[in-house]
């Protein structure tokens, strides 16, 4: 089964995929809902140079679509369509793990594309998820999070350790409900570690983001 990830750059996309081609389905092509300049991904705030790093460790093609929130779902539609038929796939790949929206979201964007939705993390528990991520060698870094955890957080490598501590802040381990978002800086996919920019951080309307230096 051919399939197609939504990819967001972060550790919950890369385990699924893994996950995926672990139960025997078939990698094509990523796809990244960008801004709409198209230099920076909507979800994560990821500038497209890094996203095509990933891609390239992974020798999968990367389509970075720009979008509005307003005509988001039309243009990830028509793109799944376009895709199905230029990779001849059968499957869209999610890393949600229990946000019901999300999941009939994506089960109506693929219903619409003539694609299965495949969700290789749903309802697992969050915790031990990112314990088996990092036991499985995905290294993933913070790129964003909300003011209760606050900047200190950006930059910080996500381990069992640091889970925890979110944890016990009340602060979900897997970042699910959007506390914080996590880079892939190097996992098993990958052929070898991403190189990154020089970054700040800084905080915009209670959310505490990292600023690359190429997007200053």
């Amino acid at each position: 089964m051919n399939f197609l990830t939504s990819w967001s750059g972060g550790k919950d996309s890369c385990y699924a995929i893994m996950q995926a081609v672990d139960q025997g389905l078939d990698p094509k092509v990523l796809l990244n809902m960008m801004n709409e300049n198209g230099k920076v991904s909507r979800s994560h705030g990821l500038p497209l140079s890094i996203l095509n790093q990933q891609a390239e460790k992974m020798q999968l093609p990367l389509e970075g679509i720009p979008a509005t929130w307003g005509d988001y779902e039309a243009k990830f539609i028509s793109t799944l369509k376009t895709l199905k038929a230029k990779y001849t796939l059968d499957a869209a790949v999610f890393g949600d793990i229990d946000l019901q929206a999300h999941k009939d979201w994506e089960d109506k964007v693929c219903e619409a594309s003539g694609l299965k939705a495949v969700l290789p993390l749903w309802q697992q528990d969050r915790l031990t998820l990112v314990n088996e991520m990092i036991d499985k060698d995905i290294e993933t870094m913070i790129v964003s999070c909300n003011t209760t955890m606050g900047e200190e957080y950006l930059g910080c490598i996500l381990s069992k350790e640091l889970a925890i501590e979110l944890q016990q802040k009340g602060i979900d381990p897997c970042g699910e409900n959007g506390e914080f978002h996590t880079l892939v800086l190097d996992c098993p996919l990958f052929s070898d570690r991403i190189k990154l920019p020089q970054f700040t951080a800084t905080t915009y309307q209670d959310y505490c983001f990292i600023v690359w230096e190429d997007f200053r």
